[in-house]
């Protein structure tokens, strides 16, 4: 049963990062004729397209994907405390009230997660191969600059090096311990 909660665990979960990657491309306004991209739209259209028809945009909130990432995640939560209850007899689910923190709390620490791992691999290729471009990097690039952006503005390079990438991977760590 524990390989079988693994199983549904992750499947669910790269889904939920894919619907999430999706929304963040969309708020960072990135170039979707980009390879990547448009993998992502294709692989998340059966969910979010039935949605947008139901579900207008609110400004440049997306609001069928925001719901998308919020259902695909209640989903993840709900499946893994059903297949544990078979584990745990008398194991129910939670409250309402639980079950909507506990939410929140999921799709807060998976968008911290993926800006954390994102801008990691961004300050890594930016060293590795500086002023090569590839369709990971663009993506990357639209993703982490519009929160890297601020800190460069208010803390300055040193020695020619920008640790902006540093100061922001420690603030979304320490957010996510406060998440804990």
């Amino acid at each position: 049963m524990d390989a079988l909660i693994f199983v549904v665990d992750t499947l669910i979960g790269l889904y939920l990062l894919v619907l999430l990657l999706r929304l963040l491309l969309q708020w960072s306004r990135a170039d979707f004729r980009n390879p990547i991209a448009r993998a992502i739209v294709q692989v998340t259209n059966p969910v979010i397209m039935p949605l947008r028809r139901i579900l207008p945009p609110i400004g440049r909130v997306d609001t069928a994907s925001v719901v998308a990432v919020v259902l695909v995640a209640a989903v993840k939560l709900m499946a893994v405390q059903l297949l544990a209850t078979q584990l745990v007899p008398g194991l129910g689910l939670p409250p309402p009230l639980l079950l909507v923190r506990a939410l929140l709390v999921a799709v807060t620490r998976l968008l911290l997660q993926t800006y954390f791992y994102a801008i990691l691999l961004y300050a890594v290729l930016s060293f590795l191969a500086p002023g090569t471009q590839s369709p990971a990097q663009a993506l990357l690039y639209s993703i982490c600059e519009p929160v890297l952006r601020p800190v460069r503005r208010n803390i300055p390079a040193i020695a020619g090096i920008d640790l902006s990438a540093l100061w922001v991977c420690i603030a979304i760590q320490a957010l996510l311990l406060l998440l804990r």
